[in-house]
């Protein structure tokens, strides 16, 4: 039944496709290039899928891809979960309506990877299995941190969602001439059919081949955009600012965040909710040791710091080539299909239809690939957090979790969706951006400590990432990217638009205050089981903490 159903999805999706373009395409222009190159990439990845699939016969395989993945693949499927829509279309977008200040995103992100480098990724290989909870869990209560990672791990990965989720729905509804509920629907079908029969195995390969895709193409556009200056970047910068409603102000800071506290809030929250992010944390368990998971993220920090560099060519460059050409603009004089599509705009002005399809394709094979990851390491934290060792102590056979796996999978698919057509109207790495705080407040603080201080306790962990998510989540409904832009109020309670400053702080605090007071006997045991967890950390030797207490 499963392999029908595996030869079977294909099919129905493309013909649900095939039907939602035939209904609307009489009322809205399609660029057939894009939807070749789209639907020659859905079967590649169907093809990477059933493949993955015959493959994926246990737990280990499921969520971690048997641990087999070398330096190199690993570090460029990193890179792929990091150079996503949010990152090409998001910060493209951002750079193009602010100036310089849109690398804010860009840099508060490559420079949490010398975090993850340093302090995080041969820790996080050697004490945990699965997922980062297990990394937490490893001397402290199993119950209680598992489920508040767990709905850590679901907070962020559903709110990552929705920012990839928006970026496909307005990629489809401008390119393929279906509408954006359709085009959310098509994300959210392809992403739980991708997890769901996949696993681990065929994400990573999926990311693998996008990073490569979007990296080549991202590269030719750059060059073409100098090629148009004349291999100048100074000529380019002052075309962009000659050209720009603000003027000479967009090469200057304040264009994007005035206030400094926002700016550094920001940056605080792009660094560390990098390092906390589940699905990246997740990628460092699928590699055999902690020397591999290094070396991956050596590789991947490379990577992301070429894309981010070729990212302000095509920023600035769409200024002066995009922003300037009237075939871009309704006639209202509003960019075509919203903000976020000026980097496909550019595709178009640097190499024709041709090449916008197979940028289009590309964008949207990264949407697909991050959404995949997201939605794997959320029913991981279901299926191995909560089902497995918190409800069934570790009795559950690995056929059984994986099927709680897949399950969830398709309750996160639903949720995505109907968060996707909720800030249907937010710019996309603005939306990256807020994750990224509740990730720096609510997993990065518990993970950090519970590698670092021996004095922490389950109940200093719980209390931290409890109040680290509730004030993340608090702070970003009552500031306006919610209160103001989504629930329409004339103005915002909490006054800044990134909570990380805050929320992380009370974090920290939190963590520390509730286990330096904490007196029990438990406790005690949990301080004292500290130096065999170093002894694990650095050196790979020593018992498994998940299944010791």
């Amino acid at each position: 039944m499963k392999r029908l159903v595996t030869r079977l999805a294909p099919l129905a999706l493309l013909l649900a496709s095939a039907s939602a373009l035939a209904a609307d395409g009489a009322s809205r222009p399609l660029n057939w290039h894009a939807i070749g190159m789209f639907l020659l990439f859905v079967l590649f990845t169907f093809g990477i899928t059933r493949w993955a699939a015959q493959r994926t016969r246990s737990t280990s395989d499921f969520y971690t891809a048997g641990g087999g993945l070398t330096a190199g693949q690993n570090g460029l499927a990193i890179a792929g979960d990091m150079v996503s829509a949010a990152s090409f279309l998001g910060i493209s977008a951002m750079m193009f309506a602010t100036g310089f200040d849109g690398l804010l995103y860009a840099l508060g992100v490559l420079a949490g990877w010398p975090i993850i480098l340093f302090l995080i990724a041969e820790r996080l290989r050697n004490l945990g299995k699965f997922t980062f909870a297990d990394v937490v869990a490893y001397r402290l209560g199993q119950t209680p941190v598992r489920i508040t990672a767990a709905f850590g791990t679901l907070t962020v990965a559903l709110m990552y969602l929705v920012a990839q989720m928006v970026g496909a729905g307005k990629l489809i509804e401008l390119l393929f001439g279906i509408d954006y509920l359709y085009a959310v629907l098509l994300v959210g079908v392809l992403m739980v059919f991708y997890v769901t029969f996949g696993g681990m195995l065929a994400t990573t390969w999926v990311q693998i081949v996008k990073a490569v895709l979007l990296l080549s193409g991202t590269t030719f556009m750059a060059f073409m955009v100098l090629k148009h200056f004349g291999f100048s970047t100074e000529a380019m910068f002052a075309g962009a600012a000659k050209v720009h409603a603000k003027g000479s102000a967009i090469m200057g800071p304040g264009g994007l965040l005035s206030n400094p506290v926002d700016a550094i809030s920001l940056g605080l929250g792009m660094m560390f909710g990098t390092a906390g992010l589940p699905h990246i944390l997740m990628r460092f368990f699928t590699v055999a040791d902690a020397k591999t998971a290094r070396k991956s993220v050596f590789y991947a920090t490379g990577l992301i710091g070429y894309f981010y560099l070729l990212l302000i060519v095509v920023g600035f460059g769409a200024i002066v080539m995009v922003g300037s050409d009237p075939q871009f603009r309704d006639g209202a004089g509003a960019i075509i299909g919203g903000g976020n599509m000026i980097a496909v705009h550019l595709s178009q002005a640097v190499g024709g239809s041709l090449f916008l399809g197979f940028i289009s394709a590309v964008a949207f094979a990264t949407i697909l690939a991050v959404v995949a990851g997201l939605a794997l390491s959320g029913a991981s934290a279901v299926s191995h957090d909560l089902y497995a060792v918190v409800l069934r102590k570790g009795q559950a056979s690995e056929q059984e979790e994986m099927r709680v796996s897949r399950l969830a999978t398709l309750v996160i698919g639903v949720l995505a969706i109907g968060l996707g057509l909720v800030f249907e109207s937010q710019n996309i790495a603005f939306l990256s951006g807020l994750v990224l705080a509740i990730a720096a407040s609510v997993n990065f603080p518990v993970l950090f400590l519970s590698m670092f201080w021996s004095g922490l306790t389950t109940r200093g962990a719980v209390a931290g990432s409890v109040i680290g998510l509730v004030s993340a989540v608090a702070l970003v409904v009552l500031g306006p990217a919610v209160w103001v832009n989504v629930l329409k109020n004339p103005s915002a309670i909490f006054p800044y638009a990134n909570p990380a400053l805050f929320s992380m702080t009370l974090a920290f605090l939190g963590a520390w205050l509730f286990s330096v007071s904490d007196a029990s006997a438990r406790a005690g045991e949990e301080r004292g089981r500290f130096a065999a967890q170093f002894i694990r950390a650095m050196t790979g030797v020593g018992a498994a903490g998940a299944s010791q207490h």
